[in-house]
């Protein structure tokens, strides 16, 4: 049996995982990361929000990426029927990035990757982590290979950036249930024949079609556009046939985007991810971190995923350093309380989205600019910043604005 000493061991290769990686690597620490996957290879999450866009420019990731030519994201569209709310990521109350991008995640993921190889960084693909063990002040992880190869790997430190696999979750019995409702969604590529000239083809939409049922319209630079249904699980499965009959039904739902993908044939089958939200019991313990999806995953209507994953991943990077270093860490404080302090802001606002009151400041007749640029905010990422309203008061702030929201409308409609 192969077996090797490191410092620490990456799980997961995406955008977490290669964030933490280069930080470390950087730093002259002796990395390995160990992906399942062969890539390119799919996966959901392609629509960025601009805080990430700090966490790939501090690792030296940023210019890799630039120079693939990625769809610009300036903003968002939300759209209620004739209603539309834009965010113009500019107008913020917090200073930091004013764009990002707009992603096929293969090609993204990839790119990250082979920035990495091309440094000297050790990935491996096609491993499959199947057993972890602590002792003391190192791991063992338990790694097989496509042939069936076992090797074992010790590490001083384990950084779990899994993702949907959530490998050190399931093989540590970490997962609890999510606060957040039960949705789910279905989604594929298609060839965007039909994209209109100019901005409107360009612009990533969140179409909503009810109060808990929302459609997205991600479009790529390469011509290809990401469509997607988002809704309470059980709605989505009354919707009868194969995945593809399901989504073409609820597309019919879109007065804005059926005429533009009516007809069009999907890149591939609709794949459909059930009950999206997912957390964990603990991020940290003795030797290991949670990082991303692997730690908490909340709803994509805000598309805060990749955000939370470089966010999570850059700082227990920064922290392992240290305490590799003989500094002293307080994990609970440093990274636990940071991490779901920002978790519990976008948790508010995905809540509040689903009861509607979120979309009553969207949708309202009167919009007031201050607090539009203060929600832009929150929507860029910028979680942290308790300058900032609608961070520090998150959890009274929307429901307060939204019942004043419905006194307006209320004596408007009265005199």
């Amino acid at each position: 049996m192969k077996e090797e000493k490191i410092d620490v061991l990456v799980i997961g290769a995406g955008p977490s995982g290669s964030v933490a990686a280069s930080y470390l690597f950087n730093k002259g620490f002796s990395v390995k990361v160990v992906e399942k996957n062969k890539f390119p290879r799919f996966v959901i999450g392609e629509s960025l929000i601009p805080r990430c866009m700090d966490h790939f420019e501090a690792v030296g990731l940023m210019d890799c990426l630039k120079e693939k030519g990625f769809e610009v994201k300036t903003g968002a569209r939300f759209l209620q029927g004739k209603k539309v709310c834009e965010f113009d990521f500019s107008k913020k109350h917090t200073k930091g990035w004013d764009w990002t991008w707009q992603v096929p995640r293969a090609e993204f993921d990839k790119t990250l990757t082979d920035e990495l190889l091309k440094r000297g960084v050790d990935v491996e693909f096609e491993k499959e982590v199947t057993g972890v063990s602590f002792n003391g002040n190192h791991s063992r992880t338990t790694i097989v290979d496509k042939e069936g190869t076992i090797s074992e790997i010790e590490a001083k430190f384990i950084i779990d950036s899994s993702g949907f696999g959530r490998v050190l979750p399931r093989l540590l019995d970490l997962e609890k249930p999510s606060v957040i409702p039960k949705h789910s969604s279905i989604f594929t590529h298609v060839k965007d024949v039909r994209k209109p000239e100019g901005w409107e083809g360009h612009r990533i939409t969140f179409d909503i079609v009810s109060q808990e049922t929302w459609l997205w319209v991600i479009p790529f630079s390469n011509g290809y556009t990401s469509i997607g249904y988002v809704g309470p699980t059980d709605y989505l499965e009354s919707f009868e046939g194969t995945t593809e009959e399901r989504l073409r039904q609820m597309m019919k739902l879109s007065t804005h985007y059926n005429d533009r993908f009516d007809g069009l044939p999907y890149e591939f089958e609709p794949k459909m991810i059930k009950n999206i939200a997912k957390s964990v019991k603990q991020l940290y313990g003795k030797g290991y971190v949670l990082t991303g999806n692997s730690a908490e995953f909340l709803d994509p209507v805000f598309s805060s995923g990749v955000t939370f994953a470089t966010e999570s991943a850059h700082l227990s990077a920064q922290l392992i350093a240290r305490e590799l270093n003989g500094e002293r860490v307080d994990w609970e404080t440093e990274y636990s309380q940071y991490m779901l302090e920002g978790v519990d802001v976008f948790s508010t606002y995905v809540k509040e989205w689903y009861t509607g009151n979120l979309q009553k400041i969207f949708f309202t007749d009167s919009e007031n600019p201050i607090i539009k640029k203060q929600i832009c905010s929150v929507l860029a990422g910028y979680v942290w910043d308790r300058s900032n309203p609608f961070v520090k008061n998150h959890h009274r702030l929307v429901r307060t604005v939204a019942h004043i929201t419905d006194m307006e409308k209320e004596n408007a409609g009265q005199s």
